[in-house]
């Protein structure tokens, strides 16, 4: 037996016993083999390969950019390194907004050519359609409402949402209408505690907050914000668990101190 098989990979199944017993399920983003490697095995519940790539790994003001083909490409380096936690993918922008034919063929290529276990949308009744055509096709989908980054030039900032009665009216109509559809799960990403508690006591599929305060099911974070590799982003929802811009920034600055001064390789560093 190997020492895979041994291990007990999480499904949307367990992530739905989570909720039931009032266990947290926690989610954290990945971009890579090697970071999924490491978050995976701290013992993770949900790894999120998240549009976010565009801004954390390309550089890009928004999420808008990334391609299909280069969200495949990092969902399929960190389902290579992950053992136990669900895997899911952000379907991109462009890739399945009003056409539910695209939307599933987006979904088709992603869960074929990476591997991954679930897909993520962004948005409520406006996506409906799509989402039941992909749950036709056997693949679970994991909805999201509130914050909705690809829509960034619609709301035309990111402050928090649905603090409206009219908006908040809206979200609760499309998280009930997303579990009708048949969502294993919801995100809500910056809307009041309030409001998200109201949603996740409505709903039986577990709703994973980010920014959307602590009486939700389960929490998300991007984890180069964790780990305090992004440093210009500092929202309230934020808590960094690690410094490590200055600390890796430290160790390269050594390097050089080292490679200046003829320090380094040392006599017990060559052949």
């Amino acid at each position: 037996m190997s020492v895979h098989s041994s291990i007990r990979k999480v499904t949307t199944h367990q992530l739905h016993e989570m909720k039931a017993r009032g266990e947290r399920i926690s989610m954290l983003t990945a971009y890579d083999y090697s970071m999924a490697q490491i978050v995976d095995a701290a013992g993770i519940d949900v790894i999120l390969v998240g549009d976010s790539a565009s801004n954390v790994m390309a550089g890009h003001e928004t999420t808008l950019p990334i391609t299909l083909d280069q969200m495949i490409y990092h969902a399929s380096s960190v389902v290579r390194g992950v053992d136990r936690a669900l895997v899911v993918v952000d379907l991109p922008f462009g890739s399945y907004q009003g056409n539910s034919k695209e939307a599933l063929t987006s979904t088709v290529r992603i869960m074929k050519e990476s591997g991954a276990h679930a897909i993520k949308m962004e948005g409520g009744e406006e996506i409906i359609e799509s989402i039941k055509r992909i749950l036709t096709a056997g693949v679970p989908v994991m909805g999201h409402l509130g914050l909705t980054p690809q829509s960034i030039y619609k709301f035309g900032t990111y402050n928090v949402r649905a603090k409206e009665e009219a908006e908040a009216a809206k979200l609760l109509s499309d998280a009930k209408l997303l579990e009708e559809a048949g969502c294993f799960a919801l995100v809500l990403e910056k809307i009041p505690a309030a409001l998200a508690e109201r949603v996740t006591r409505s709903l039986n599929i577990p709703v994973i907050g980010i920014g959307a305060g602590g009486g939700v099911d389960g929490q998300v974070l991007v984890a180069h914000d964790l780990f305090g590799i992004t440093q210009q982003f500092s929202p309230r929802f934020l808590r960094r668990y690690l410094n490590l811009y200055d600390d890796m920034k430290g160790a390269v600055e050594r390097y050089i101190a080292d490679v200046k001064s003829r320090d380094f390789p040392s006599e017990q560093e060559q052949y």
